[in-house]
């Protein structure tokens, strides 16, 4: 009953109100497990009641929530990929450009260092180079090579059960090129690297705590890392290594792991680590989920429970872009409205932060969110306390 809901808001039931289709359906879904005419035995009756308590619970309630969008409706199907259709309007974004991106691209080139913003033909260059309002600009760059040994769906890096040996000279290397690139925040990533016993961390706790050194720790540092394989001393080594933000993306419902992500990421192993990493120190933990892939709205909200459980701070949603027709294809564009819906629910939630639209990245502004919310709202309470 509950795919019955999500698929007729989805199609939109001819223009009806999918506000009111979809309590109208909650209805049907709720008293559909009415007891049979045999009267079952207490036991069965309490165990009955728990039971669709329980479906109620993480079944629906997104769009209770957004009932000024009379009109709105959850996505539009996205066509194959041999169909020649456009994209939905919101999906399209400015040529980047400005004072701070021009630096920035400028300074990259001489320094000879990689992002994933320009491999990955990020569509937020130009708003998180160009820094914004606060003129807080980040940037994303890439540890361990360009060779991952794991293979998710919707990932277009290179694959390989052995890529190359890591350049020992990286971590100064990036340390010393990134001070003198002047940027403000700066998004350390990196490919898996399953065969290394630490997978790659004492790597990439060695450039964390480089650039902190370099920059006498004015630069503010965020690493989007690997899950380790699970590996808790590796967990630990980079959540204490000086680093501002923790961050490990789950990628997608508990439900679709399997089928976005390589076999060896789980959302046990996920949700371990990120709990492992604010345990270990982590000021802010962080994670990212991409929206379009076949998720329903019930597995979206208890991903976020989840989150909130193991100490997430922050969470991202995005819509999935294909990026060849090799890769998963996208399910569906999720509109505008309902990335606003689902940013209202995780609001509801208390993460520090959450950022949530079609366009929107893992790193999406990080360096204008953490030092407008977090960084500047400490030195307040350092002040006040001072007083």
């Amino acid at each position: 009953m509950l795919r019955e809901v999500t698929g007729a808001l989805r199609r939109g039931s001819a223009g009806r109100d999918p506000v009111a289709l979809f309590r109208q359906l909650s209805h049907q879904y709720a008293t559909s497990s009415a007891p049979s005419a045999q009267t079952p035995s207490g036991a069965e009756r309490t165990a009955s009641v728990d039971a669709l308590r329980q479906r109620l619970a993480d079944g629906p309630g997104l769009f209770d929530f957004t009932s000024e969008q009379q009109d709105a409706s959850y996505s539009v199907p996205a066509p194959s990929w041999k169909e020649k259709k456009r994209k939905p309007d919101w999906l399209k974004r400015e040529v980047p450009g400005g004072e701070n991106y021009t630096r920035i691209k400028a300074k990259l080139r001489e320094l000879k260092l990689h992002t994933v913003c320009e491999e990955a033909r990020c569509p937020n260059i130009g708003e998180c180079w160009g820094g914004g309002e606060d003129q807080t600009a980040t940037a994303t760059i890439m540890l361990m090579g360009d060779t991952c040994t794991r293979g998710c769906r919707f990932c277009a890096v290179k694959t390989s059960r052995a890529p190359p040996p890591l350049d020992p000279n990286e971590p100064a290397n990036t340390a010393r090129a990134v001070a003198d690139w002047g940027i403000d925040y700066v998004v350390l990533t990196s490919v898996d690297r399953d065969d290394l016993p630490d997978g790659g961390a004492a790597h990439i706790a060695e450039t964390i705590q480089g650039l902190k050194r370099e920059t006498g720790g004015r630069l503010l540092v965020e690493a989007l890392v690997p899950d380790f394989a699970g590996n808790q001393d590796s967990i630990r080594l980079v959540a204490g290594s000086g680093l501002d933000v923790y961050a490990h993306n789950i990628e997608t419902v508990e439900n679709l792991q399997s089928v976005v992500r390589d076999r060896r990421a789980n959302w046990k192993q996920s949700m371990a680590a990120l709990k492992l990493a604010k345990e270990s120190g982590a000021r802010v933990t962080k994670t990212s989920i991409m929206l379009g892939c076949g998720e329903q709205p019930h597995e979206v909200l208890h991903a976020f429970r989840t989150l909130r459980e193991n100490g997430v701070d922050v969470v991202t949603l995005g819509q999935y872009m294909r990026p060849t027709k090799r890769h998963m294809a996208v399910e569906e564009y999720v509109t505008p409205e309902m990335f606003s819906a689902y940013q209202a629910e995780a609001e509801k939630l208390g993460f520090l932060y959450v950022a949530s639209g079609p366009m929107v990245r893992s790193s999406y502004k990080a360096g204008e969110f953490f030092l407008k919310n977090i960084l500047k709202g400490g030195q307040e309470e350092k002040a006040a306390v001072a007083q």
